[in-house]
């Protein structure tokens, strides 16, 4: 059923205060253990709400406040143009990449390549059925990249789940090749310490060097032993994947980073990054460390260096990814309130915690300073059986403006504008309704990315979705066109 809602926001308390209340004493309180990110390796089990909760959200239901199970709701400047459910792979969609008229979607059984040149009606090109959470994918010319963050009996794509306690088990990065769409050949393996929960690219014409971010380690983990404060860089020569291997480890917080609770109760400690974006036209990377926004210069890509560093002890529990602006003066980072498990969108979590938080980068080389500026989140109602995270995205590219899509798990996609970093404002939406009204269920637009003139958003449980926006704000972007797209790799869309 799809339904047209043109309002800009539909606003109302949901959930019951008492109920809402004690999530949020918990999410406040519980430390590290709330914020742990991302499903883990089969995804995140169902866990049931009180009468109340689903009384309450059946209630808004009927009333028109929030859409119907499955129902999908849009703004007017937003066109919903396909849905392709899962296919071979039954497990959760995670990323996605871009190159010439193919999508790349990862998931935690493998990975799945679409032809998008009609993007009324993408095809499937091949399914590769290659386990391990969570398939954070990535490429660049003939080679993909593919993250394994949970322990795994060895490096095949055949391998089964083992503890990390066990000296043998694997984790780290997968490479493939994909000169041939249909039959990518999967050619190389490292391993990483901690394993790679995401990785970003830094392309050279002959070599391509891979960010891993990692975190969590543990003295009973052979292969992740503490402290783990840095990442893991890996050279990929081009013309030799076989031959990556990581060439170092740059450490980024000798100091040991946040040391969230008790110190800063609500607050990830942090261990790793979860997520890093680089501009390479700019020599400029931002990470998301958990506890610690970065800022650092990546002109000699095998050792990046800090350049600023900054902390939020009040509203932000994981600090989850990272945006540039076009113009290298901001940078948006998302918050993953509830370690993607939790439904945080809602009046009691309140329009702060478990937002973006906006900074404007000021100053000059290596003096520049990560200065806060505003919050942004969704203020549209979700029911509390829906898990609503501040989630990937990308720039939307229009000379003049900064604008974004991002995904929110079952908050949907947001398409909104930071132009005036102070004052950031939702401009577009597209959703479904909650997946059920009696269990808190992970579903919804894992990532929502702009590539060529539409949104394409990979969403957990039902599939690969196509939007278009038609926008006068947003319609030059359409102009813009690019060969290849990994969102972590910002390209210079107007310098090239």
């Amino acid at each position: 059923m799809i339904s047209l809602h043109t309002s800009p926001v539909r606003r109302r308390r949901l959930g019951v205060a008492t109920a809402a209340a004690g999530l949020l004493a918990t999410l406040l309180m519980a430390g590290p253990a709330a914020a742990t990110p991302d499903p883990g390796d089969r995804g995140a089990a169902r866990t049931g709400v009180s009468a109340a909760q689903e009384a309450e959200a059946a209630a808004a239901i009927r009333s028109g406040e929030i859409p119907g199970v499955d129902e999908i709701v849009h703004s007017s400047n937003i066109t919903h143009l396909a849905n392709v459910p899962k296919d071979a792979l039954k497990g959760l969609n995670t990323d996605l990449a871009f190159q010439g008229k193919y999508a790349f979607a990862g998931n935690y059984d493998g990975f799945r390549i679409f032809d998008i040149s009609n993007p009324r009606s993408p095809r499937t090109v091949s399914q590769v059925l290659c386990p391990g959470s969570q398939n954070d994918i990535s490429v660049s010319g003939d080679l993909l990249f593919l993250s394994t963050d949970s322990s795994r009996s060895d490096n095949s794509c055949t391998s089964t789940t083992q503890p990390a306690t066990e000296k043998s088990s694997w984790e780290g990065m997968k490479v493939f090749d994909i000169s041939d769409k249909r039959n990518p050949k999967y050619v190389a393996a490292v391993e990483t310490a901690c394993g790679s929960h995401t990785h970003t690219l830094v392309p050279e014409r002959k070599n391509v060097y891979v960010y891993v971010s990692s975190y969590s380690p543990s003295a009973t983990f052979p292969d992740c032993q503490p402290p783990h404060d840095g990442i893991s860089v890996i050279k990929v020569p081009r013309n030799a994947p076989e031959k990556a291997a990581v060439v170092n480890f740059p450490v980024l917080f000798p100091d040991g980073g946040n040391p969230g609770a008790p110190d800063n109760p609500g607050v990830s400690r942090t261990t790793g990054c979860h997520d890093i974006t680089v501009l390479p036209s700019k020599d400029l990377a931002a990470g998301a460390c958990m506890g610690d926004g970065l800022l650092f210069s990546i002109k000699d890509p095998e050792n990046p260096k800090i350049i600023d560093r900054v902390q939020d002890n009040v509203n932000f529990a994981f600090w989850h990814s990272a945006t540039f602006n076009q113009t290298t003066d901001k940078v948006v980072f998302t918050d993953e309130l509830g370690g993607g498990g939790a439904a945080t969108c809602n009046e009691e979590i309140g329009p702060k915690r478990g937002a973006n938080g906006i900074y404007d980068i000021v100053g000059r080389g290596d003096h520049r300073k990560l200065v806060f500026r505003s919050y942004f989140k969704i203020d549209r109602p979700q029911a509390d059986t829906e898990v609503c995270v501040a989630h990937n995205g990308s720039i939307i590219p229009v000379k003049g403006r900064d604008l974004m899509v991002q995904a929110w798990y079952q908050g949907g996609v947001s398409v909104w504008d930071f132009t005036d970093s102070s004052k950031p404002k939702e401009i577009g939406y597209f959703e479904r309704g909650p997946v059920t009204t009696d269990t808190v269920t992970t579903a919804g637009p894992w990532s929502a990315y702009y590539y060529n003139g539409y949104i394409y958003s990979n969403d957990i449980a039902k599939g690969f979705d196509v939007l278009k926006l038609d926008d006068r704000r947003t319609d030059p972007a359409e102009r813009v066109r690019l060969d290849e797209l990994n969102v972590q790799t910002q390209p210079d869309y107007f310098g090239r």
